[in-house]
Formats: C-alpha cells, structure tokens, sequence
C-alpha cells in the first residue's frame, strides 16, 4: 500500500492498478482502476477514458455515478483498517456516495453551466464575472445560446466570489490561477474590470488571473489599461483566433479582421501580458485547408509572441443543426475526415514548435469542471 500526503491532496495506492485522489475537503478527484480513468467533475459528474478503441470516453449517468462512487467508499472501507495514521487522519473527512451527490446542487447554487475554459485553465478558480458572450452569433459555436449576455453587479460579484470560496473551502489549494468567466469577460468597462479585478485578487491573493476575449471587442481597451489590468493581476488573455483567414472569419461570422488581431495582440504584448491563441483545425473543410493553414501561420509569424505565450491547435467538430453545417453544405465545402485533422494537426504543431512557439492541442471534448 501507498499513499502520497500533499499540501493540496491526499492519493492512496492499494496495489499497482488503484489509485485515488482526494482534495483536501475529502472530496473525490479522480480514481485510476485497471487502465481505466476516472474524473469528478465538481458537479459530481463521472467523466471515463478507457484505453480500448471505440469507447474512449463517456460520462456516467447520475445514477451510475451513484454506484460508482458506492465502490469507491466499499474499496476505502476494506482497506481502512491498513490506513497509516497520518493517511487515517486526512481520510477521515471522505464524502460519502450521498456527500458526493448532493454537490450537484451545491455547484448549481453557485454558477451556471461552465462552458468551456482553455486547457491550461482547467485547475483554475472560475468566477464567473458575466453570464454568456457579448457577441455569441459565431456559426460554429452554442456554448452559451442557453442565457442571454448578463453583467454581475459589483454586489452580486463580491457575492458570488464568498460562494466559490464557500464551496470549494480547502479544494482551492489544487487550483493554480482564476479564470475570469464567461465568453468575452474582459469586454467589460475598464473601471468594472478594476473593480473586479481588485475583488478578485484579494480572495485570491497569489493567484495569477486570465480570461477570455474577442478581437472586436478587445480594441476598446487602450495600451495603458491593459497595463493598469495587468498591475491587478491579469497575467493571459485568451483569444479565438480561429483563422488567419479573413474569408474563413466571414464564412463563421466570427468578428475582427487579421490585421486587427495582429493589431491586438501587438498592444497586449506592449502592456506585459501573455495571450491564448486558439486556431481551429479543419475549419472551412477541404477547400479552406491550405489557405487557411498558410494565412494562419502567416498572421502568427508576424506577431511579437515569445515562449510565454500559447497556441492550442483545436480540431474542429462539425455538429449537425449548427448554421455552420447548414452554409457549408449550401456552399458545397467538403468536410475534412478525424483522421485528415489530426494530422493536419500534428503538421501545424510541428511548424509553430520549429519556430520556437508553445503549441498545443485542445480538444473541447475533454474539457470538464
């Protein structure tokens, strides 16, 4: 038996296929068992990646999740009386199946559905500063049709930032930054931003901050704001770039231009900050495949990034019912396969790392929180 004691969690290791993890709250993180791996989310959700093909990944019902986490409490009470002290006195708090269920409502009490985040961002504290995206007309995108666009308040802010406190209580010790939710957050005034940015830093102290934003709406902000931001804390802003291809940008209804992007991120790297770029991967189907990726490479090559900022390379998924389907099919853009985006995929990676970039994969369909 082994078992691991960190400043922020807590693993124990029955045999050489177990393995658990727990935060220091006692709440579940995630269970490796024979191959197989298991992620809570913090609503409670089950989410599985198995290494055989064809099934590998899937979410749990609710009520599977139920008896899931029932075995994971059977296998920690046969092994209970093995438990060193000091393991005994950090698995005394253990949420049990019940615990665990009733978070769902607990999460709920405290955000609306997260949507997405990056992936570096995936242990961070997510307040969510607005609810939705400013512009949210894109083609290829329904993250937030669900909720129209809403700014907290400063009180419902300061409100809401005691309840993720509240409810993650020692959980937080695994987050490493705080995420600034939702889409385009960071589109807000900048004296509301100031504000927020205050609020956040001091619930947070320590804890560099990111979010996300448009091209279009990002302009609004002058070079020395984005300084006064970073003074506060704002260590990366995170941009969907999509494409270096403006008839790309036109086809997805994505706002901004090339040159505005390069216009941007040239006065974000002025003020000190880091930047997120995302580009889609497959975007525009076999007739867009090499403008696209050219223009893409060609728009990155001409702005001043450095090491500390990243690229994720996205591949795309068409959805059937988005508008996007339905202008590509009335175009007669051809769809390209997973296979022909991943390799696409691995090309530009290898590309952007030989110019000395941070590239990296980002597959929306791993994402939970």
């Amino acid at each position: 038996m082994k078992h691991h004691l960190y400043p922020h969690s807590t693993t124990f290791s029955p045999d050489p296929q177990t393995v658990l993890s727990f935060d220091l709250e006692g709440r579940l993180i995630s269970v490796f068992l024979q191959g197989t791996v298991y992620k809570r989310d913090l609503s409670s959700g089950v989410h599985v990646r198995y290494q055989q093909q064809g099934r590998q990944r899937e979410k749990l019902s609710g009520e599977e999740a139920r008896q899931f986490y029932s075995k994971v409490q059977d296998l920690l009470l046969r092994h209970q009386d093995d438990f060193p002290a000091e393991l005994s006195a950090r698995l005394k708090s253990v949420y049990g199946p019940e615990q665990l269920m009733q978070e769902k409502e607990r999460f709920l009490h405290v955000y609306r559905p997260i949507s997405i985040l990056p992936p570096d961002q995936y242990l961070a504290v997510v307040l969510q500063a607005t609810e939705g995206c400013t512009w949210n007309k894109c083609t290829f995108c329904n993250f937030y049709a669900d909720r129209p666009f809403k700014v907290k308040t400063p009180l419902e802010f300061q409100a809401h930032v005691q309840d993720v406190k509240n409810f993650l209580g020692q959980g937080v010790l695994l987050r490493r930054s705080v995420f600034l939710a939702d889409g385009n957050a960071l589109a807000l005034g900048f004296s509301r931003l100031q504000d927020m940015l205050k609020t956040t830093r001091e619930a947070f102290p320590g804890l560099p901050i990111s979010s996300f934003i448009d091209v279009f709406t990002g302009n609004k902000h002058t070079r020395e704001e984005w300084k006064a931001l970073k003074e506060l804390g704002l260590q990366r802003v995170f941009i969907g770039m999509e494409s270096g291809l403006d008839e790309v940008l036109s086809f997805i209804n994505k706002p901004g231009s090339q040159q505005d992007l390069q216009e941007f991120v040239s006065d974000l790297k002025a003020a000190g900050l880091q930047v997120g770029l995302i580009l889609m991967v497959g975007v525009g189907g076999q007739e867009f495949r090499e403008p696209h990726a050219q223009a893409s490479l060609d728009a990155l090559e001409q702005m001043p990034l450095d090491r500390e900022d990243l690229i994720y390379l996205s591949p795309f998924v068409e959805h059937p019912g988005f508008t996007y389907s339905e202008k590509r099919q009335s175009l007669g853009l051809t769809p390209m396969s997973e296979l022909e985006v991943e390799a696409e995929l691995s090309r530009l990676a290898k590309i952007l790392r030989s110019r000395g970039l941070k590239a990296a994969r980002y597959d929306i369909r791993e994402f939970l929180y």
